[in-house]
């Protein structure tokens, strides 16, 4: 067989290169991350190997494409339009201020989009962690116009993480209240907690809250928070020392679960 191309690609946050033939049609495809060569006929095992010769690194496990999992199977057959994973960190947000900008000029900067600068932060840090066999859901809409912020799974658990914009200001916390700066304090905890607690509701698994403050200038404790973890944006790739909570088949089976967006409609 000649004629034989690599085109890589990524897929599902992993890289691969796809062997393919002069009609587009793959035959074969080479994972690095699991240094493996799926094979989806034997009788090209020669060809293909030969073409990836030059690409591949150590040994690599030859064979046909793996069984998909319970967890692979849910994702495949769940419509675009129900699923979660693509949502940015934020969105709601940016849908929102889309829609209405609000004025050119204010007096005093919009409190959406310093949230959504919130957000974002947040999102980025969280998912950076995805290399490490954790899984980052963002802007998970709740019945009633609520939402969770960001939704964190992996070896250490489930995560709600709530975010607040505290840039250069002091945060004053006092179960169940938090103060920025001189303003009146709110009790924004009894907020983190709902979610997770209704997170835990939907999944039908222990889900713990957290509050992401990003960049405060000083933090300090009235009162410790009953059960909820305070975290900057800095701190949150601290949740990598968590482990020995959740298996890794536990994880892709929860993370499946929860981005479909009908699992949240009764919650």
């Amino acid at each position: 067989m000649t004629g034989l191309r690599v085109i890589p690609a990524w897929r599902h946050g992993q890289e691969r290169l796809y062997v393919c033939l002069t009609d587009g049609r793959n035959i074969a495809w080479y994972d690095r991350d699991t240094a493996r060569v799926n094979l989806l006929s034997d009788d090209h095992r020669d060809e293909v190997l030969r073409v990836l010769g030059p690409f591949l690194t150590g040994p690599v496990t030859i064979g046909p494409p793996p069984v998909p999992t319970p967890a692979e199977l849910a994702r495949l057959s769940l419509h675009p339009d129900d699923d979660l994973a693509p949502n940015r960190p934020g969105e709601a947000l940016v849908v929102a201020l889309d829609r209405d900008p609000g004025p050119a000029r204010r007096l005093r900067p919009d409190p959406r989009r310093r949230a959504l600068e919130a957000e974002q932060t947040v999102g980025q840090a969280l998912d950076r962690l995805d290399g490490a066999g954790w899984h980052t859901l963002h802007s998970i809409p709740l019945p009633g116009g609520d939402r969770v912020h960001h939704l964190v799974i992996g070896p250490g658990g489930l995560f709600a993480v709530h975010t607040l914009y505290a840039r250069r200001h002091r945060v004053r916390i006092a179960d169940p209240t938090v103060a920025l700066g001189r303003r009146e304090p709110y009790p924004l905890l009894r907020r983190v907690r709902s979610d997770a607690d209704r997170a835990s509701y939907a999944l039908t698994a222990e889900v713990r809250p957290v509050l992401a403050l990003v960049g405060p200038a000083d933090v300090s404790f009235t009162v410790p928070p009953r059960e909820v973890r305070v975290l900057t944006d800095a701190d949150l790739t601290g949740l990598l020392r968590l482990g020995g909570v959740l298996k890794p088949a536990d994880v892709e089976g929860l993370h499946a679960m929860a981005r479909d967006r009908n699992t949240w409609t009764r919650v």
